[in-house]
């Protein structure tokens, strides 16, 4: 069982003094491993994302700051990859937990928070 959130992050460079750097930003793709539904921040797909985008920005930032210890201009969430295994026991771990959704259905949960931004893989 396995799953990854993916964002494209921006990151700016903040040189010592009489150091210059070229770009200073880049942009690079940060993969974030998702822990077991039902485990740990689980919920995190729930707390920070919204229609397949990140839910508050800057939020999104500190976080993706303290993921890479350095500074963050900009944080796109572009997908939670999983395998079909995950997808299954995240659907029963939302189900099995009717309260923290509203007792909505697992498929309407995701697309709430994921939007179309599920891509399931086989292993």
């Amino acid at each position: 069982m396995d799953a990854a959130y993916v964002f494209r992050v921006t990151v700016r460079f903040g040189p010592a003094p009489g150091v210059t750097v070229s770009p200073e930003t880049v942009e690079t793709v940060v993969e974030v491993a998702a822990d077991p539904p039902g485990e740990g921040e689980w919920l995190f797909f729930r707390d920070a994302l919204w229609r397949g985008n990140v839910a508050d920005e800057r939020h999104a930032r500190e976080l993706a700051e303290s993921w890479l210890s350095v500074p963050v201009d900009d944080v796109q969430f572009s997908e939670l990859r999983l395998d079909p295994a995950y997808r299954e026991a995240l659907a029963e771990a939302i189900e099995s937990t009717p309260a923290a959704f509203d007792g909505d259905d697992p498929r309407d949960v995701l697309h709430r928070h994921l939007g179309s931004s599920i891509r399931v893989v086989e292993e």
